[in-house]
């Protein structure tokens, strides 16, 4: 049945953050279905349509089950012609370092928004659309958002803009004194599952279940095994049974009105910690004393807001949820044998809550297709802590798509400028301030130049070099083709890196997942097809995982297969061929174990051979000394410092020469050529850089200190 409540719009329903809530009608689904098709909402309001803000008179709406809000049929062309929501103008695509607005908003955001939420209106649940999500990109896929015990739907206030970008978002809002049973909650949210999968059936419609949303996910995934769901569950409360918190269960339930006040303050540290919340806004590069005196003001502005929690689960309210928190539990670990659905596990390590680390490797062990990353500093409030932004994190599990199966192409998301951050300044800051990486590039005319000034900017462009010792080169090169250029480098890698963290009974959000977020995708023909066709910049390395992992006394010598494995490919697209060297890595380790040491070692050399045999082959053993794939851990130590240099040879056009490389002793001609620029460019860098009076770190580190850490250090002159 369909109704028509009034309440305030809270300030995240506004356009900016200068609009005043105002009073306003809005058409809610009940859970009955059916009655009344239409409702009219006050004029001069904001509301949400089909993912665009949309400002003045709305008239008769239909409410078609799933928080979007559209006209008659007879009345949509017309609208169309008039207010273009839905036209050419949607983007369908962003370029990098685009803004996800992860910290402008922050946990005290949460507690001024829920509290215009939360006055009682006496409406059944509903969804709504935040308007700060914005208008995701053009064929963006539904997102559901299944709030945890709150029941408010605000769970995801930080995630929202990153989000919005590429999901059309929809949040469930659960009032406060609402007693729908479990049952009557799956039936609603089931209910918008199959519209919006009637609508759009070839899209996948995800549900993101936060704690008591997370069983909600998995009751209706198992009652829909044919529609195509992917399930995000953060720390699930199926695991409620085995609570740390059940001996205290009777004590609240016996605990007079006068002494609940307290339970929200207590409530508050064993969900979550207050300290990660007051760090969303903290900024890492201020100096430690400013991030501290920053968080502390915070925290001081955020410990008023938590007596709100009183008002969010009053008494009545906390006891009703916990028997529903029982019920929802038995009723979706009854059913987890039904769930088809893809399904990402985010484990907090420490929650207070319920045992979210154990029953993450449960749940994994129990669905059929799970994937489970762990998150070690988390408590259970993992959706409104400082740390990994959600959007981030499905971006690098591969869990985005906008079809029936993942396309390491057309799903591909640029890095915001949040992530280039923590990537390049949080995670790997320490290598480049050692490594002090320096490019060189030729011109058409041959000339050598600093910087990438000599690699064309529009694609297809195959970049073809060699693979330095557990690829440390990579980290410079593609953050300095992001900086210049502006553009996300494609490398084809080794499919292992993609399915060893998978495998892994306890595996973090580690590098490997960075990878993806950077562009990396496993090295098939079927990839690197896909990739010159749309016009990629590639990274390729003909050498593999045999070059990357060499051997002592190897350094710098090139293992590539006999065939010309690429060259016939790029012509086809005609796609630019760079071939480029990089040097540096005898400058930063030594080489002192490789796969002939390790093999002598007792223990260590069973589980190398073990691994190897259940590893992911790129090529067969017919193809020489590149096809020895022994993949293992080489014992490294770092030295003093020295420098990375990368130079990129003369550009090689195969545009309008795809008939001559159609023949095989052209084609490998070319491909020898190549090869000889790539050993070419390796011999220039290990010449020129006895030249560079700052190759050490500690000169490289006096200069930036003389003349300011922005100042780039010089190198020779090429």
């Amino acid at each position: 049945m369909a109704s028509v409540t009034t309440f305030k719009i809270p300030p995240f329903l506004g356009l900016n953050s200068q609009n005043r809530p105002q009073y306003c009608r809005w058409r809610v689904h009940n859970l009955g279905g059916g009655g009344d098709n239409s409702a009219v909402l006050s004029s001069d309001v904001a509301s949400v349509l089909n993912g665009a803000s949309v400002v003045g008179k709305i008239e008769t709406l239909i409410d078609h089950g799933n928080g979007r809000l559209k006209k008659p049929q007879e009345e949509q062309v017309e609208e169309k012609r008039s207010h273009p929501v839905n036209g050419n103008d949607v983007p369908e695509k962003l370029e990098p370092f685009w803004d996800d607005g992860y910290g402008t908003e922050t946990v005290k955001d949460y507690f001024y928004d829920v509290q215009e939420m939360i006055k009682p209106d006496g409406g059944p649940p509903r969804w709504f659309s935040p308007i700060s999500c914005g208008r995701p990109l053009k064929d963006s896929p539904v997102l559901l958002f299944l709030p945890g015990i709150d029941g408010t739907g605000m769970g995801l206030i930080l995630h929202h803009k990153a989000l919005g970008k590429f999901f059309e978002v929809r949040c469930l809002h659960i009032p406060v004194n609402d007693r729908t049973p479990f049952e009557g909650l799956v039936k609603f949210v089931e209910e918008t599952v199959r519209l919006e999968h009637a609508s759009s059936p070839n899209k996948p419609i995800y549900l993101v279940g936060d704690s008591f949303g997370g069983c909600l996910s998995l009751a209706v995934a198992a009652r829909n095994p044919t529609i195509d769901l992917v399930l995000i569950l953060v720390n699930p409360a199926t695991s409620f049974g085995r609570s740390q918190l059940q001996p205290f269960f009777p004590i609240l339930e016996a605990m007079p009105d006068v002494l609940h006040t307290a339970v929200p303050y207590l409530l508050s540290y064993i969900m979550g910690d207050p300290t990660k919340m007051a760090m969303v806004n903290v900024e890492s590069k201020l100096p430690p004393i400013q991030r501290l005196e920053k968080m502390s003001q915070n925290l001081t502005d955020m410990l008023p807001c938590l007596s709100s929690l009183a008002d969010i689960i009053p008494r009545d309210a906390l006891l009703w949820k916990l028997k529903l928190l029982k019920s929802a539990a038995a009723y979706a670990n009854s059913r987890l044998h039904a769930v088809k659905a893809e399904v990402l596990v985010l484990a907090s390590g420490k929650d207070n809550m319920v045992p979210s680390k154990n029953e993450a490797e449960r749940l994994n062990k129990s669905l059929q297709n799970c994937t489970v990353r762990h998150f070690k500093d988390s408590g259970h409030t993992f959706l409104l802590e400082d740390g990994i932004s959600l959007m981030t994190i499905i971006k690098g599990t591969s869990k985005y798509r906008r079809s029936r199966r993942h396309d390491y192409v057309s799903d591909f998301l640029p890095p915001s400028r949040k992530e280039f951050e923590i990537a390049f300044e949080e995670m790997i800051g320490l290598l480049r301030i050692a490594s002090g990486a320096v490019s060189f590039s030729t011109l058409e005319n041959g000339k050598i130049v600093k910087g990438l000034s000599g690699v064309p900017s529009q694609g297809p462009v195959l970049l073809v070099g060699y693979h330095n010792i557990m690829g440390f080169e990579l980290y410079s090169l593609v953050e300095e083709y992001l900086r210049e250029k502006n553009i996300v480098l494609r490398g084809v890698a080794h499919p292992q890196l993609f399915v060893a963290n998978s495998e892994s009974s306890s595996p973090e959000f580690s590098m490997a997942d960075w990878f993806r977020i950077f562009g990396a995708l496993p090295v098939t023909a079927s990839n690197l097809f896909k990739l010159l066709s749309s016009k990629s910049h590639v990274l390729l390395y003909p050498g593999g995982a045999r070059e990357a992992l060499h051997y002592k006394g190897e350094a710098y010598k090139l293992f590539w297969p006999d065939q010309p494995e690429f060259v016939r490919m790029a012509a086809r697209f005609g796609a630019t061929i760079v071939p480029f060297g990089a040097v540096g890595e005898d400058d930063i380790l030594d080489l002192v174990l490789d796969y002939n040491d390790l093999l002598k070692i007792p223990v260590i050399n069973d589980y190398i051979r073990n691994a190897n045999r259940s590893a992911v082959r790129v090529r067969d053993e017919s193809k020489g000394e590149v096809a020895s794939e022994n993949l293992f851990i080489p014992g490294l130590l770092p030295k003093l410092p020295g420098r990375y240099y990368y130079m990129f040879g003369k550009p090689i056009e195969t545009k309008g020469k795809e008939n001559i490389l159609k023949d095989r002793d052209n084609a490998n001609e070319l491909y020898l050529q190549i090869k000889s620029e790539v050993e070419h460019c390796l011999a220039y860098l290990l010449k020129k850089r006895e030249e560079d009076p700052y190759r050490n770190v500690i000169d490289r580190t006096v200069y930036k200190a003389l003349y300011g850490p922005s100042n780039e250090v010089p190198t020779f002159e090429p």
